[in-house]
């Protein structure tokens, strides 16, 4: 279901296309854009072509009003979007994005793209698209490529994997407090994952711009995906673009593990954390002491 702005957002972008002209403030020129119209992208048996005759037609339809006629990020909607209640629309020219199965710095896979584009992104303006075909949400993610001088140049970093995931137990949610404390993840999410943490109100992205941490118990959906699995991979990959970093060379799989059953207990009673919410309780787990933590 959309939210209010973020339907607003969409018929904005829809009139910005019928009457507007788009100013760009872009590195790249429409020229050098254009020489990438032959970028591609794979994903399960389906290709998709930046120079498909529906895909440009779909980008205005759907994506301008936020990213731009040159997908810096510059549409008519994106003046108003203000961070870090919603964030500023990805700038498809840099590469960057947070959504990804691939290690920090590296770009994602086709399939990261794709699942972005049918997922969308909680707190804030990228809905979910689906209204869209696989076959033309394949052909955006080419067309989101196609931007970017990196696809050019760099092959997707090698995806992360991800163990089977153990049996929860009251010890290794505990130990997962523990890497909570360890990892200082309570310095930006705060001591009870209500995004309140001493270094919230100071965060910016890698433009300059505020960014709020991630609130835990506010029962929203998590950006990348809302499963352990989806959990385990943004620890391990880290939000590039982002103040959130990589941990995947700080904590070992178990460890990492162990903290996402430990968020769990932070959450809101959902689909995916009644074990964990069982066990905080048999616990009286109490939350950390900042003060402790900080001294």
């Amino acid at each position: 279901m959309l939210t209010r702005l973020q339907g607003w957002c969409i018929s904005l972008s829809l009139l910005g296309v019928l009457i507007f002209p788009l100013a760009s403030s872009a590195q790249l020129t429409t020229e050098d854009i254009d020489s990438r119209l032959n970028t591609e992208s794979h994903v399960g048996n389906l290709t998709g072509h930046a120079s498909s005759s529906t895909v440009k037609y779909d980008y205005r339809r759907y994506c301008v009003g936020c990213h731009g006629d040159l997908g810096d990020g510059n549409g008519e909607v994106a003046q108003w979007l203000d961070p870090p209640m919603w964030p500023k629309p990805r700038d498809f020219q840099l590469g960057i994005f947070k959504c990804r199965s691939t290690p920090t710095g590296t770009l994602p896979t086709d399939q990261d793209l794709y699942d972005t584009i049918g997922r969308g992104l909680d707190r804030s303006a990228m809905p979910i698209w689906n209204v869209l075909t696989k076959q033309e949400r394949v052909d955006l993610v080419a067309w989101v490529k196609h931007f970017s001088p990196r696809f050019v140049g760099e092959k997707p970093g090698a995806p992360i994997p991800i163990p089977t995931e153990p049996e929860v137990t009251p010890e290794r949610v505990k130990a997962g407090q523990d890497v909570f404390a360890r990892v200082q993840c309570w310095k930006c999410h705060g001591v009870t994952g209500q995004a309140n943490g001493p270094s919230a109100s100071t965060l910016t992205d890698d433009q300059g711009r505020a960014i709020a941490p991630y609130n835990f118990s506010d029962g929203s959906r998590p950006k990348c995906g809302s499963t352990d699995q989806d959990i385990y991979r943004i620890f391990m990959t880290g939000l590039d673009g982002t103040p959130m970093p990589s941990f995947a060379d700080n904590i070992k799989p178990d460890e990492a593990w162990d903290l996402v059953f430990f968020l769990r207990t932070l959450q809101p009673n959902n689909e995916y954390n009644k074990r964990e919410k069982e066990i905080a309780q048999q616990l009286n787990l109490k939350p950390l002491n900042a003060l402790k933590l900080s001294q």
